[in-house]
């Protein structure tokens, strides 16, 4: 089913209810617990989920549910709104607006529309198949790469990847311009935009890079994991993201030294 103008009016709807949910915990009595896997969680980050769930079960009450914080709730449409209402927890309790809320809706596996937002800048990219990306309702583009030495390279942090994966990731680092570290999903939005050339992480769940895939390759990026194969439902979670298609096959090459 093509993605609808509902389909994205919903959306945009459930990023301002966890923009809601969101913005007066910031800075402020954030409620902060430590769960079994050692990451943070909030009371915004559940209070935000929950207020997208209430309103996906009544618009879309066919549809599945994928949160990070409340689980899986079968739908019977083969469509299914997959949720990470903070993505960026570490960030937002900080104090530091580089986190996101992030909303995809995933069909028969594959993510066909996603949401950035960032509800205290008041940034929100919207990618969808078929769609540009739009950054605040304006066209976003991401900006060619003519090769790896003019690459602005991000991660959130190298302690998120194993000795492999760290290896392959240091062959790319040195073959890059510079790079930045920190940012979760905001740096697929500023890749989006023109500002970063290649994000490369590890270890990410689907509520964590299903809603970025939609908004990166709607603006002339592509992602795709460590071996270079799309991302889809089942992907193990090794990400790369490239404003520019043609550094891919450079990118690929070098993670695949994890030698040393």
């Amino acid at each position: 089913m093509p993605v609808t103008a509902a389909d994205l009016t919903l959306a945009a709807q459930l990023a301002d209810a966890a923009g809601a949910a969101i913005r007066p915990r910031f800075r402020s009595n954030y409620g902060l617990e430590i769960k079994d896997d050692a990451s943070p969680v909030t009371l915004a980050d559940r209070e935000a989920e929950a207020a997208m769930r209430t309103l996906i079960e009544r618009e879309r009450p066919s549809d599945g549910i994928h949160g990070e914080e409340y689980g899986v709730s079968e739908g019977t449409s083969g469509r299914v709104w997959v949720l990470d209402p903070i993505d960026g927890t570490r960030s937002f309790i900080a104090g530091r607006p580089i986190f996101g809320t992030l909303i995809a809706l995933v069909e028969d596996g594959w993510p066909v529309l996603g949401v950035i937002d960032q509800p205290i800048i008041g940034e929100r990219w919207i990618g969808a198949v078929g769609r540009g990306t739009t950054f605040n309702g304006q066209p976003a583009r991401t900006r060619r790469c003519r090769d790896l030495a003019d690459a602005l390279l991000a991660t959130t942090s190298p302690a998120l990847f194993d000795d492999g994966q760290l290896h392959g990731f240091e062959h790319v680092e040195a073959k890059v311009r510079s790079t930045v570290l920190g940012g979760d999903c905001y740096s697929y939005g500023t890749l989006a935009s023109g500002h970063i050339d290649v994000v490369v992480e590890a270890g990410l769940k689907l509520h964590d890079f299903a809603a970025l895939v939609p908004v990166v390759e709607g603006a002339g990026g592509t992602m795709s994991d460590w071996s270079g194969d799309p991302l889809h439902a089942g992907s193990i979670g090794e990400v790369i993201a490239l404003g520019d298609a043609a550094r891919l096959e450079d990118v690929v090459e070098l993670l695949a030294c994890r030698g040393g």
